[in-house]
């Protein structure tokens, strides 16, 4: 478990991941809403390069930022509640970018099968503390968490 007490700390986060993300990984953010999913994903596409507003494709589905040291495939599945392993997604989580799924455990069998879920909790102790879970689902996914948490340490 990781403990974000402040916007910076989260920043700082999401800075190591842009850093050490490679093209293939896949990353699902979880939580209650408002917890700081898009909030992660808006400064690791900072990290990667790309200075395009960054908003949540809740009505979309994906948004596609391609001008970063690699590209960024940011998902929202929220809203989707059927037939989720007919949107193509396959084409993303074994693509040539990073790929950002909020809500992704909502995906259930459509998960890709090599993922590293974070999640999101908020704490009592100030507005912006937040415990972070880290769960590895496969080989590269455990190399992922790796790579962040050393570059978190450094």
């Amino acid at each position: 478990m990781l403990k974000l007490q402040t916007l910076e700390d989260t920043n700082r986060l999401a800075s190591a991941i842009g850093a050490v993300a490679l093209a293939g990984d896949n990353l699902v953010l979880t939580g209650d809403l408002g917890t700081g999913k898009t909030t992660l994903t808006k400064g690791i596409a900072k990290s990667l390069g790309i200075h395009r507003t960054i908003k949540s494709p809740t009505y979309t589905i994906i948004r596609e930022y391609l001008e970063g040291r690699i590209p960024l495939y940011h998902m929202d599945v929220y809203r989707v509640e059927n037939g989720a392993s007919d949107l193509g997604l396959d084409e993303y989580f074994e693509g040539d970018g990073l790929c950002v799924i909020e809500w992704g455990n909502l995906l259930q069998e459509a998960l890709p099968l090599d993922y590293l879920e974070l999640t999101f909790k908020r704490t009592e102790e100030t507005e912006q503390a937040r415990e972070l879970t880290f769960s590895a689902h496969g080989k590269r996914a455990s190399d992922f968490q790796k790579r962040i948490l050393e570059r978190w340490s450094a």
